[in-house]
């Protein structure tokens, strides 16, 4: 929020002080805590009738330094707080006369006790991140009599910011108000399902403010060199995170906050769903299932949204017997060929549900604070919140879904979960305002720690919607509600580059589009943008996203797009792995792979899809895209062109066709299974080399093909060897194929295989 009247005044009723000067300095074990007088001491009277802050500064791990600032500390400490991992004291403290340093890894931080307050943030090479300034540090109360702890962190010119959840306003936070609060808005507002108070900078450092409440942002807009944030609290801790890269920051923020868990590779593949506010009943079902296999079109995920449950009683877990006569037999039936079955859910009990009265004779549900059970009527007739809070409550929701996992269900789509109420009371007496945005945590560990229970580690996958920080740890997240049209497709994809610079691995969309129908042609864009993203699923509102309800060439593009992405999982799946080892995403903006490439640094239009994929997708009905490559020779996937970076493109490409180039010097492994996402991986698999062909290149690249667990079950290099390429294989003995990505030499062997005459080709222009 606002607490300023341009740059000399206050808000009308607003007061504020900041830190001022330093009054003493104490130093500890691997920390310090600095106390700030709020006006200039200059006698002893001074020191009357006025505020201290509190500063303490230490390090929860190497390269990441904390700063709690605190006005009054008696104030009790209610929950929830986030899990942060901290590996115990990082930090190295020394002081050179009036400067006093906290050190941790690449990161220092410097405090000058003589001068005027401020702090600096240094890098390992002594260069200035960011900075603590004049008005960096103090509190305001506001008309209302509501006390904010503020901070300010200066901007650097040219210095870019993202991240702070999935949002879909510009990609670039530079400019924005933005109050971390989870809201069902939609994906064409300035609300967001997926809240992460953690930002990340162009100049290769991240900051993350500790506090599950909500968080307010002025990004360069109250004060524009500097990026505000601000709580309704007496204290507020934030750290700041070492790069040097972007991504050394989300490997750092990961590392604290939770790294995602490693999705089983059958939910790569493609899902259908009966769309939401659909008739729907067996024999629909069944007839898409059989639509899809006569047309040849791989499915992988049959997932039942709302209506598989009774009308006005969500969520009781209880199949309509009218629609879905024996679920077992059914489960069974889509089982035997071939399938996984998703369920819809949400953590809402509907009045007219048999479970609400159970619910509520148990004591699981929020109560408001005179006792009431806080029910209301919008989304479903007079219903209740379970209370996360409340072990014996999330253990008997997990029992719900143990009597559907043994009926055959394989995973559930976790929907809502934003509106949550603050007129009430927690069972573990948690600050209503924290539990707004950590409600969703709550909701969703709950479901997936059920499934690994009984699926066992690896096989637990969730489709949810709301998300906050330390929600990466469960995936996989989708994009919620968006409008069947080019301009919604365009912003979710800057909701998914947002979230996956705020720590999150994995993400989808609703392909095609959730809200109305879509034309034939968004549809037909939108798949190929569906396909190419870590997970893909076929759903809508009042309206089946079967690709024949599109026309035979929907039906083409679907084909096309699911065999290719198929053929891509031993290089996904591996991509995949990274994420849940080191917190790199699937999906990623530019800007990540490209840190020193200033063209990348504003690019919402184009990803990364894995490190060596670059993804244009086409927002045009026309098929007229632009697009920028970076450095090197880029080679088309689909058509073998090869061109020359750094550089903007205008292409047009048909419905079965989109930018799709491969990195200069990778080495891409296909797999030669079209018909499934788990299938062998190494069953002749096909190596694509891109190697720079300029007079004195060299090539010397790695690649390795995960098991289905991720974990490395062959490693392929290749090295330049005269005017060929050399690969050799470890790991396995089967054969493999190796071949220029423009197709122009190729080879094929075993353990060892050489490409002939690869560098005889001049560069292309």
């Amino acid at each position: 929020m606002k607490f300023t009247d341009g740059f000399w005044l206050m808000r009308d009723g607003v007061n504020a002080s900041y830190a001022t000067e330093v009054r003493d300095v104490e130093e500890g074990e691997g920390r310090f805590t600095a106390y700030a007088a709020v006006r200039p001491v200059r006698e002893r009277g001074d020191t009357l009738n006025s505020a201290l802050i509190t500063v303490e500064c230490f390090s929860p791990a190497e390269g990441v330094i904390g700063v709690r600032s605190v006005h009054h500390a008696g104030k009790a400490r209610r929950g929830p707080d986030f899990g942060v991992e901290a590996t115990g004291s990082a930090g190295r403290v020394s002081r050179e006369g009036a400067v006093v340093e906290l050190a941790s890894g690449p990161l220092t931080l410097r405090l000058d006790t003589a001068g005027p307050w401020g702090m600096e943030f240094l890098d390992a090479e002594g260069r200035a991140l960011t900075a603590v300034e004049r008005r960096g540090a103090g509190f305001a109360t506001t008309p209302d009599g509501a006390h904010h702890m503020v901070t300010q962190l200066a901007l650097g010119v040219g210095e870019c910011l993202y991240g702070l959840g999935e949002r879909f306003t510009p990609f670039v936070r530079n400019g924005q108000s933005v109050d971390i609060w989870q809201a069902d808005g939609g994906t064409s507002s300035e609300q967001a399902y997926k809240n992460v108070p953690f930002h990340l900078s162009s100049r290769g450092y991240g900051v993350f403010v500790n506090h599950p409440g909500k968080v307010s942002y002025e990004i360069g807009s109250e004060a524009v060199g500097q990026v505000q944030f601000s709580v309704e609290d007496q204290s507020v801790e934030y750290y700041v995170i070492a790069g040097p890269t972007p991504k050394d920051v989300l490997r750092r923020y990961t590392a604290l906050t939770g790294r995602p868990a490693l999705p089983p590779a059958w939910s790569f593949g493609l899902w259908l769903s009966t769309s939401f506010c659909t008739d729907y009943d067996e024999e629909t079902v069944t007839g898409f299932v059989d639509g899809m296999a006569a047309r040849d079109l791989p499915l992988s995920v049959f997932h039942f949204d709302c209506f598989w449950m009774r009308e006005h009683q969500w969520t009781d877990f209880r199949w309509d017997p009218a629609v879905f006569p024996d679920p077992r037999a059914m489960l069974k039936r889509l089982r035997e060929r071939g399938l996984r079955v998703s369920m819809w859910i949400n953590p809402y009990i509907a009045q007219k549900s048999a479970l609400f009265a159970e619910a509520a004779a148990k004591g699981h549900l929020v109560k408001r604070p005179n006792g009431d059970i806080w029910q209301w009527d919008l989304w479903q007739p007079g219903m209740a919140l379970v209370d996360f809070t409340d072990p014996a409550a999330r253990a008997w929701y997990a029992d719900q879904l143990r009597d559907l996992l043994d009926q055959g269900v394989d995973c559930f789509k976790t929907d809502f979960g934003e509106r949550v109420p603050t007129d009430v009371v927690w069972h573990d007496g948690s600050d209503p305002e924290r539990m707004h945005n950590y409600y969703t945590q709550l909701y969703n560990s709950t479901v997936f720690e059920v499934l690994e229970k009984e699926r066992g580690a690896g096989e637990a996958v969730l489709f949810a919607r709301s998300a906050t920080a330390g929600g990466q740890q469960f995936p996989v997240h989708w994009g919620g509600d968006c409008f069947a049209s080019l301009g919604a497709m365009a912003e979710s994809l800057r909701g998914g580059l947002s979230l996956s610079l705020s720590g999150f691995g994995f993400w989808s969309h609703d392909i095609g589009g959730f809200e109305g129908t879509p034309d034939p042609v968004v549809f037909k864009r939108w798949l190929a943008f569906g396909l190419l993203s870590s997970h893909s699923r076929l759903h809508g509102n009042v309206s089946y996203r079967v690709p024949w309800a599109f026309g035979d060439e929907a039906v083409d593009v679907a084909r096309k797009f699911t065999r290719l992405k198929h053929r891509l999982m031993p290089y996904l799946y591996g991509a995949a792995a990274e994420a849940h080892r080191d917190g790199v995403p699937v999906m990623r903006p530019m800007l990540l792979e490209f840190p020193a490439d200033p063209a990348c640094r504003t690019l919402d239009r184009q990803y990364m899809l894995g490190p060596d994929l670059l993804v244009a997708p086409v927002f045009s009905a026309e098929g007229d895209v632009e697009f920028y490559l970076p450095e090197g020779t880029w080679t088309h996937l689909l058509t073998g062109e090869r061109v020359r970076g750094p550089g903007w493109r205008r292409e047009t490409h048909g419905f079965d066709s989109l930018p799709l180039y491969v990195r200069p010097g990778a080495l891409l492994p296909l797999g030669s299974d079209e018909r499934r996402p788990d299938g062998d991986w190494l069953a002749e698999p096909t190596l694509l080399a891109t190697p720079e062909t300029a007079p004195g290149s060299t090539y010397d690249v790695e690649v390795t093909v995960p098991d289905l667990r991720g974990r490395p079950a062959a490693t392929f290099r290749a090295t330049r060897h005269g005017d060929g390429v050399n690969v050799r294989a470890t790991g396995v003995t089967r054969p493999f194929r190796v071949r220029t990505a423009d197709g122009r030499v190729s080879a094929h062997g075993e353990t060892e295989v050489t490409l002939p005459d690869v560098f005889t080709v001049p560069e292309t222009g």
